[in-house]
């Protein structure tokens, strides 16, 4: 796959629409796998409106194709997957390797991080990344997040059901490397593949988001059909769940999905979930079944989840903006590190049950390992955020 040439620049952008007035930049992403063209579509839908109309838009939209050469191709990758490896460690690696040495997913990474910084560095408020996905399964639409307090109310202005803790089971996402920058950003699942209703379902968010964050003006659009549209689509499914278990795949694996399963499948301990070469894969407690694989390509067998109560996501933004996460490090066997404070170091042997749920309190999720102590650490938004 080495060599293998990026389409021109100039198929990278779906379009855009600015009108000159400041406000936020809402970035959107849409085929960032390339057998998921339903964020691409969507986006193109509402450029279209807004050429059409003319509206005197706050701030910008912008739309991007993710993976062109899996676009063109129809496959959710040709050499790896582009949602993943945007850890500033594996960036820096594809940076140093020769041209030819690089993958198309590689090219296509390089450049739409420059798309990205150029955006970024025009903006004339604060920027909100969305990045739409579709799954092989069907289901209610949900949302992937960071765990921080601007992500959550961004998720939640959305009305689509919000996962937890998908960056501590998945790591080197696109929403990892904004994350890292302080960039408010959200995942969104929108449905099956080449379902129109993901088309749908992402379009209807993206006019949820550009009406809440203030940027059209006043009754540009009537919200209700989409927002119906949305409430049919989500039904029944909790509005808040945690990621539990992430079963990881690899080809040798013959890994196969039990049929049947949707997003949001409810499922009880021992349930039969897939089968491997090593036999039975069963569910390790009751919980939701997410994105059930039934495609070639993917590491992802399925996702455990567990619901999360409201008054549990109250006090956890109450907390949070107290700014009590200096509390843990007088947990024995938690210490700060001296180089990052807002990373905590922690013994292995305790980091289990109540502490990890009030490390998850505070809003510290992402995990790595540091000699012989877990390290956990908590996002920083931007102050500009607050605006949003």
């Amino acid at each position: 796959m080495s060599g293998v040439t990026v389409q021109a620049a100039q198929d990278r952008e779906i379009g855009a629409w600015d009108a000159g007035m400041p406000g936020p930049t809402l970035l959107v992403t849409g085929g960032v796998h390339g057998n998921e063209p339903a964020g691409v579509k969507a986006a193109a839908r509402v450029l279209s409106a807004l050429r059409a109309r003319e509206p005197q838009l706050r701030g910008r939209f912008v739309a991007l194709r993710g993976n062109l050469a899996a676009l063109a191709a129809g496959r959710r990758y040709l050499g790896r997957d582009l949602n993943r490896g945007w850890s500033a460690a594996a960036i820096a690696a594809t940076r140093q390797r020769a041209p030819a040495d690089r993958s198309p997913e590689d090219q296509e990474q390089l450049a739409l991080i420059d798309a990205f910084l150029e955006i970024e560095r025009s903006a004339t408020g604060p920027v909100v990344f969305l990045d739409l996905h579709t799954s092989s399964a069907a289901g209610s639409p949900f949302l992937c997040l960071a765990d921080t307090v601007d992500n959550r109310r961004l998720g939640m202005m959305t009305g689509v059901p919000v996962i937890l803790g998908i960056e501590e089971s998945l790591a080197g996402a696109s929403l990892e490397w904004f994350a890292d920058r302080g960039v408010a950003g959200l995942a969104v699942e929108g449905g099956q593949h080449d379902c129109e209703t993901a088309v749908d379902n992402h379009e209807a968010v993206l006019w949820e988001l550009l009406t809440r964050l203030g940027m059209l003006p006043p009754r540009f659009i009537d919200l209700e059909p989409h927002r119906a549209r949305l409430r049919a689509a989500v039904g029944d499914a909790p509005p808040i769940v945690e990621i539990t278990h992430r079963r990881e795949i690899a080809p040798e694996d013959d890994f196969q999905m039990e049929p049947g399963f949707v997003n949001f499948s409810p499922v009880e301990k021992g349930q039969l979930l897939a089968k491997d070469r090593r036999g039975a894969l069963r569910a390790s407690r009751d919980g939701y079944v997410m994105l059930p694989l039934y495609q070639e390509l993917g590491d992802d067998g399925y996702f455990l989840a567990r619901r999360v109560p409201r008054p549990w996501i109250w006090l956890t933004q109450a907390v949070r903006r107290l700014r009590l996460g200096g509390l843990l490090a007088m947990w024995p066997g938690i210490t700060r590190d001296s180089c990052d404070r807002d990373t905590l170091l922690v013994r292995p042997g305790i980091a289990r049950g109540v502490v990890v749920e009030l490390l998850h309190l505070l809003g510290f999720r992402k995990q790595s390992r540091r000699a012989d102590r877990l390290a956990f650490s908590r996002r920083r938004s931007r102050p500009e955020n607050r605006r949003l």
